[in-house]
């Protein structure tokens, strides 16, 4: 029994893995390619169907909620390609709030959103992040410069551009824009957004099915 029990905690630890990796052929043709896969891309402004928030930005949404690429890893939020070079692809907000962007931050804005549209009463967060290039230079809107506090913005506001700052020069991200919604502490701030339990699955706020265990067989597009 309890070789039974380990071997099915094991499993359960595994899968997340197990079911993201073949996203990464996808993506990798994708990104060999981009103007070919035109059909596979979110276009930024849109809203799919009733969904509250519109699209942050265009491009290729290659992993999502809860995904994992290593076992132990949870992704937290969305993560959308660029289909074209550095700080050329507009992010936008996808929900009008109030910006803050801490001094530290060098390709990061978070918005508070104080009622969540989907949850009426609740505070949550939306963080938009890599919007620099590998040494740091920031391409976050002059707007917004670090140390940035509860500005408000509308919906459809130009954040920045995408970006592949990881905080390592020598092995950035791929470019993209990786997007979450962040939880409240209860107090008023937004809580750590890299660990899983600390955010909410895009999806339904976005209009569309990009958890983990959501079907990948084609392109996650507004349908």
């Amino acid at each position: 029994l309890a070789a039974l029990t380990l071997a099915i905690g094991l499993g359960i630890w595994l899968w997340p893995t197990v079911v993201t990796l073949p996203r990464v052929a996808r993506l990798r043709e994708y990104l060999n390619d981009p103007a070919d896969h035109a059909d596979w891309q979110l276009r930024s402004g849109e809203r799919c169907g009733d969904a509250p928030f519109m699209l942050p930005t265009d491009g290729y949404l290659g992993f999502g909620y809860g995904d994992s690429w290593s076992p132990g890893h949870r992704h937290t939020g969305f993560d959308i390609f660029s289909p074209v070079g550095l700080n050329a692809t507009p992010v936008l907000a996808a929900y009008a709030g109030y910006l803050t962007r801490l001094p530290e931050w060098v390709s990061t804005v978070i918005i508070r959103v104080p009622d969540d549209p989907l949850q009426p009463g609740r505070q949550i967060w939306v963080y938009y992040t890599h919007m620099a290039d590998p040494d740091g230079a920031s391409f976050v809107d002059p707007a917004f410069p670090p140390g940035t506090d509860e500005v408000y913005v509308d919906a459809g506001t130009l954040l920045g551009h995408q970006g592949n700052f990881s905080g390592n020069p020598g092995n950035p991200t791929g470019l993209h824009l990786h997007l979450s919604i962040v939880r409240d502490d209860g107090q008023g701030h937004f809580l750590n957004e890299t660990r899983l339990e600390n955010t909410l699955d895009p999806s339904p706020y976005l209009g569309l099915e990009a958890g983990v265990y959501d079907d990948w067989s084609v392109p996650i597009v507004c349908r």
